[in-house]
């Protein structure tokens, strides 16, 4: 597609959804299905316009889902309920951990048995498509900072912790097929690659947030600086989080999600030290009075988040033909909704601990996305031969593509009934 096609196609669309809003929310389907749709139709699979080959834009593709990847994680993380609370935390901490192991458990036994993968490729296809994705589950996560709901905050939590979870496995599949030093009895991945890199990250991601909103309270007591420049210390705040944790080998996936939760926390405490709030009681009760870097950069984030919604979800439909709905890629799809991501999920919760609708939706909204993509191109840009990576890419495209088309048709008409009942 020529320069002039790819201005019009996505022009188009934005001007779609900027005037079909009222529509789209009447009806069952969700931006990213319109999106797709729209990429299958004029991709190889209907009109044949374009085709977008992950594999060979593999670098490209990197850096376009790690930058959506890292402003979805911020953008999830200034939402999360003021205060702390270990109990309110427990769940979602489980899903992103135990679960989340769990699952990649269950697909490396699919993978290695059922589609007679390696191995090591086995683990790292269960790393891929374990984790849950904060960039394609707008309908599913968080709407506001003091939204309320339990099971859009176990989601958009879990979201945001286990995209740094998933990283030690990823790399222990790359160790098992020679492309990671896993050293001596796998000591090195563990000490390096799951201790340090996961303490470092949330330690650097913590520190950097609560630094941040102790500097801006000193600066407030200068002129208020204006909306850009708040936009501004948000970006830099990924930035620069994100490059300390690339230097010392830690986790910047966590240390982002976790940046963004001190910021704000640390905020609503200095604003309620400060007296500037009616009281500590709720989070919409602590809100200051003044503009805060967490809330004065959220909606900036989540239009940028939007933006990269609607260009990678083109390039999911633009990659698929007709003959990638292979039978092993569907019933990995299947395998994921259906048996792993539910065991992984009634199993780290406990089925008694919490109300059994609520174990039921929040096993079936593991939705898979924009994460799952950046794992995959990861693994490809660290030397992934090339028969294991069309095998996997195949693989993981039909299970995004499945996500996105049967999580939301149902979340809607889900999420409708489960508020009726409430």
């Amino acid at each position: 597609m020529s320069t002039a096609g790819w201005f019009l196609l996505i022009g188009g669309l934005l001007l779609f959804m900027g005037t079909g809003g009222p529509l789209l929310r009447r009806s069952p389907a969700t931006s990213a299905i319109v999106y797709l749709g729209v990429g299958l139709l004029f991709g190889p699979t209907g009109l044949g316009l374009y085709h977008f080959n992950p594999l060979k834009e593999s670098a490209l593709l990197e850096l376009l889902t790690e930058v959506a990847v890292l402003i979805s994680l911020y953008a999830t993380g200034v939402k999360m309920p003021v205060p702390f609370s270990w109990p309110l935390w427990r769940a979602p901490v489980l899903l992103a951990t135990l679960s989340m192991a769990l699952t990649v458990g269950l697909i490396t036994a699919f993978a290695h048995w059922a589609l007679g993968l390696p191995l090591g490729a086995s683990v790292l296809l269960g790393a891929i498509l374990a984790p849950t994705d904060p960039v394609l589950a707008t309908d599913v996560q968080i709407r506001h900072p003091g939204d309320s709901d339990q099971l859009r905050f176990r989601l958009s939590c879990e979201a945001g912790l286990n995209d740094g979870s998933a990283f030690p496995f990823v790399v222990l599949g790359l160790g098992m097929l020679g492309l990671h030093n896993l050293g001596d009895f796998g000591l090195q991945w563990l000490m390096k690659d799951v201790l340090w890199a996961t303490a470092a990250g949330i330690a650097v991601g913590v520190l950097a947030g609560a630094a941040l909103a102790h500097l801006m309270r000193q600066l407030r007591r200068t002129p208020e600086p204006n909306a850009f420049l708040i936009d501004f210390l948000g970006l830099g705040l990924i930035g620069v989080v994100y490059g300390t944790c690339l230097l010392i080998d830690a986790w910047g996936f966590l240390a982002v999600f976790f940046s963004a939760v001190a910021l704000r926390q640390t905020e609503m405490r200095l604003a309620v030290q400060n007296g500037t709030s009616a009281a500590p009681g709720s989070d919409e009760a602590t809100l200051p009075a003044a503009p805060t870097v967490s809330g004065g950069t959220l909606i900036f984030k989540e239009h940028l988040e939007r933006l990269s919604e609607l260009v990678l979800v083109l390039l999911v439909g633009g990659s698929l033909f007709l003959n990638s709905w292979s039978w092993s890629a569907v019933a990995t799809a299947l395998f994921l909704f259906l048996v792993a991501r539910p065991l992984g999920v009634f199993i780290a919760l406990g089925i008694r601990r919490s109300p059994l609708p609520l174990q039921g939706m929040t096993a079936w909204f593991g939705v898979r996305g924009i994460g799952s993509l950046y794992y995959l191109m990861y693994a490809i840009q660290h030397g992934l031969p090339e028969e294991l990576a069309l095998q996997l890419v195949q693989i993981t495209l039909i299970v995004i593509t499945l996500s996105i088309l049967l999580h939301g048709v149902s979340v809607k008409p889900l999420l409708n009934r489960v508020w009726q009942r409430n």
